[in-house]
């Protein structure tokens, strides 16, 4: 029986080593001692990084569409569309300004910034330049009408995730209208969507190398030494993202009926590959891939993780406003109550353009600066050196929260399989306990073959 047992599990497990999510720690641990000892050569593995997440872009755009395409035009009707588009709005709204909050008070409370007394005349804006002319872009009309691409292939040639997402809208509503006449379109539909996701299963046999390419230029080029000099900032925006997702979004799971260390544990190789490429796009597809196998369904899995990557940003929220207090407390420029307040609003605007263009939550940022005419825009130098570090912490949380947002809105909207839910959150654990069967299944076949042995 024990030798049956061992043969059963021996067919479940699965080596240690060909888990993606080993793999990509592996490559980031190996790229940040080749950055750090051999810099030279770690810049110039940039080109890895830049390509893994050229390949993912490449992919996101289409498999965006073909999702909602197909999930809003498998509805029952558009009132369907309507409940979940709201709920979800409401969510994102709620989420993100919580996040705000908690980022401004921790920045106020710590106070990152205080004392180092640089003197805004000594700063050089020319290293910013291009951020803060590409924000000049990014006030309330011209993010309003950037939403509508010049022409229908244009939001797909230039990956922009906004426009992708109105255009996917538009084009769903249109295919449901159609009525019978539109399911053959709907079935091709979901066929180039599977197309795509096999392509994504290709592409992600390079991860580790993009998370080691990456890594190792980060490292190479910023130096750890950075992280020493600016310790206090980090600090300050790891504790501040830790209560937001180990208490908020807690909070939010335990309402949802799971278990958020679970669900982390379930999406680790995501949150992996985020890790190693400082980029939250290059989880989208799996997450949303994962997020169906929870039990969600698939009409909401294609309109809430899409849009939650253009609306629920919470870790960006939270590093604009840490990174704007920081800023004005190094400059020793007094931000009133007032002042803060007014940043806390523009940023509820400004914060939900951050996805629309590349490099968008630094260039947010620029704008956000640049609409509040106290702290200058020339004062992002200061932080220009760490912001990488910072911007890989802000692309985990935003992973995650739209992971929970997806599940909690699914329960709101009454379409979660609870019972899916948790046997899914369970196979880790179930996975864990199949090894250590196996390995007493071989110890009980050992012992039994000395003891017939000595027999």
């Amino acid at each position: 029986m024990s030798q049956n047992i061992a043969a059963s599990n021996t067919r479940t497990s699965r080596k240690w080593y060909k888990h993606l999510y080993i793999q990509v720690i592996i490559a980031i641990i190996l790229g940040v001692i080749v950055g750090h000892y051999f810099p030279g050569v770690g810049e110039n593995f940039k080109p890895f990084g830049d390509t893994f997440i050229k390949l993912i872009r490449l992919l996101i755009a289409p498999i965006i569409f073909c999702t909602i395409v197909s999930g809003i035009a498998s509805m029952k009707s558009l009132k369907s569309v309507g409940q979940v588009g709201w709920k979800s709005l409401v969510y994102f709204e709620v989420l993100t300004t919580v996040a705000l909050v908690i980022g401004l008070l921790a920045v106020n409370l710590m106070a990152p910034g205080k004392g180092m007394h640089i003197d805004p005349a000594s700063l050089d804006g020319g290293a910013v330049a291009g951020y803060t002319e590409a924000a000049e872009q990014q006030s309330i009309s011209g993010f309003l009408t950037h939403i509508i691409p010049e022409t229908v292939f244009g939001a797909f040639a230039e990956g922009n995730i906004l426009q992708v997402l109105f255009i996917s809208i538009l084009f769903a509503f249109g295919l449901q209208l159609l009525g019978d006449s539109g399911k053959p379109l709907l079935a091709t539909i979901d066929l180039i969507a599977k197309t795509f996701f096999k392509m994504l299963k290709i592409v992600m046999y390079v991860a580790p190398l993009g998370a080691f390419g990456a890594m190792a230029f980060t490292i190479a080029k910023y130096g750890v030494a950075s992280l020493s000099a600016y310790g206090a900032l980090l600090i300050c925006y790891y504790i501040t993202g830790f209560f937001f997702v180990f208490v908020v979004l807690n909070i939010v799971a335990r309402m949802t009926g799971f278990s958020l260390w679970r669900f982390l544990r379930y999406i680790r190789e995501e949150l992996a590959l985020v890790l190693g490429t400082s980029s939250s796009e290059s989880a989208l597809p799996r997450l949303m891939t994962k997020l169906e196998t929870l039990g969600c369904d698939k009409p909401v899995v294609g309109l809430v993780v899409p849009s939650g990557y253009c609306f629920n940003l919470d870790g960006s929220c939270i590093n604009m406003t840490v990174l704007v207090v920081f800023i004005a407390q190094a400059l020793d420029i007094d931000l009133s109550w007032q002042h803060q307040l007014s940043l806390l609003v523009i940023l509820l605007l400004t914060s939900k353009g951050a996805a629309s263009v590349s490099g968008g939550a630094f260039i947010t940022l620029a704008a956000t600066l640049g609409s509040m005419n106290s702290v200058p825009a020339a004062g992002l130098v200061i932080v220009l050196g760490v912001y990488r570090f910072i911007s890989e912490g802000g692309a985990l949380i935003n992973v995650i929260g739209n992971g929970v947002a997806t599940l909690f809105i699914s329960r709101w909207n009454g379409s979660l399989n609870m019972a899916q839910l948790q046997q899914e959150l369970d196979r880790g654990v179930k996975k864990k306990s199949l090894v250590d069967n196996d390995m007493l299944a071989k110890a009980d076949s050992k012992t039994e073959d000395i003891r017939v042995h000595r027999t």
